[in-house]
């Protein structure tokens, strides 16, 4: 008998069921929608008729795709405008833009290190970054969460070998923010690059929206390169990498997710460059958008609920146990507002949670709402539940 070559698969499906970490696709429909929580729209731009107008008109002047890599036929004036503009906005000398935000971290990761170097990542840093390090073939070393010291000494271990210090600038999960200068600082004094994904930053921090590196006042700094994706306050897909023009000339050179995979689709770049000038105008979205942040977090920790006070527009809610973290997230779907549901493994520090993340066009009956359906789906032991 032939045996069957991918039979483990069972194996290790059925493992994963009697854990309760099985992952289905849910397909949204065009039709009524819940309140959304869940998504990172955080701008409220992804259905903003000058948004998807400009996407349209994209799509009909340039076509459906790209055609082929940004190297062949795959770069249009709408990136090379996208890309001037970006990087300008942000407050670096040039931008590159990819097809997507992982792909972002993976090119930028990849492309400035190598096996002579090392790597500083933090422990929370999200999985592109840690894919790249993997793909770097680095030697990396695992600084604790937010902790300067620790990469201090990380980079202190190795004095003389080239280093880059590579992190979130907000935390996918609590939505906490890095030390962002005082990395910057200690990376200048010992010689390191700094690497940062923005990708929760952009739209939400800094001066109208610039980013949480133009915030704590690094951005186009002569050792600083920004990551960051298109898919979250612009509204539309596709990522980017920022920095000094000749970093990105190395990339265009070197970074195998730019070189050998098809361009931006022209309608993502179309949407990106409108909803960017659209912020331009309206600096106030970023504003609005913490405010509401700060707004559910005084409604959930009012009812009792655990909440991570969010530096940005993501508010973590603790759930006691990731069995009930899966049943509260779906008794608050039912009641018609949908939430993120984290974790183990996808929680590196073993707590489930709820996430939800604050949109700028939210109303207060909306928050309201919110609070009020994800208190009252509450299972009773979250209430004062703490990390466990």
């Amino acid at each position: 008998m032939t045996q069957d070559p991918f039979e483990w698969i069972e194996d290790e499906s059925r493992r994963r069921e009697r854990a309760g970490l099985t992952r289905v696709l849910r397909p949204r429909t065009a039709g009524a929608r819940p309140l959304d929580l869940a998504g990172n729209d955080y701008l409220g731009l992804t259905r903003h008729p000058e948004i998807t107008g400009a996407a349209a008109e994209a799509a009909h002047r340039w076509g459906a795709g790209a055609t082929g890599s940004r190297l062949v036929t795959g770069s249009t004036a709408l990136h090379a405008e996208l890309e001037a503009e970006l990087a300008a906005f942000c407050g670096f000398e040039a931008a590159l833009v990819l097809a997507s935000g992982y792909a972002a971290n993976l090119a930028a990761v990849t492309a400035l290190s190598g096996r002579e170097s090392l790597i500083v990542s933090d422990a929370g840093n999200h999985a592109s970054i840690v894919d790249g390090c993997r793909l770097s073939r680095a030697r990396t070393a695992i600084a604790a969460h937010t902790d300067p010291d620790a990469v201090g000494k990380a980079l202190d271990a190795e004095p003389g070998r080239r280093a880059l210090v590579v992190t979130d600038s907000v935390f996918s999960v609590d939505g906490d923010v890095a030390p962002l200068a005082a990395l910057a600082e200690l990376c200048r004094a010992r010689g390191a690059a700094l690497l940062v994904d923005d990708a929760h930053g952009l739209g939400v921090l800094g001066d109208g929206g610039r980013g949480a590196l133009h915030a704590a006042g690094i951005a186009g700094g002569a050792g600083v390169v920004a990551t960051l994706t298109l898919s979250k306050s612009l509204g539309s897909q596709g990522g980017a990498v920022l920095g000094p023009a000749r970093v990105i000339g190395h990339l265009v050179n070197t970074a195998r997710t730019f070189i050998f995979d098809t361009g931006l689709a022209p309608a993502a770049a179309g949407a990106a460059l409108a909803a960017l000038r659209l912020l331009k105008r309206e600096p106030e979205r970023a504003d609005r958008v913490r405010s509401a942040a700060g707004a559910l977090h005084r409604g959930l920790t009012a009812r009792g609920l655990t909440a991570v006070r969010p530096d940005a527009a993501v508010v973590s809610v603790r759930a006691p146990s990731p069995e009930a973290a899966v049943e509260w997230a779906a008794r608050c779907g039912a009641a018609g507002l949908a939430v993120g549901c984290f974790r183990p493994p996808s929680v590196p520090d073993g707590i489930s949670r709820l996430r939800l993340t604050a949109r700028a066009d939210l109303t207060g009956p909306q928050i309201a709402h919110a609070v009020s359906t994800v208190a009252g789906t509450a299972p009773p032991d979250a209430v004062g539940a703490r990390m466990l």
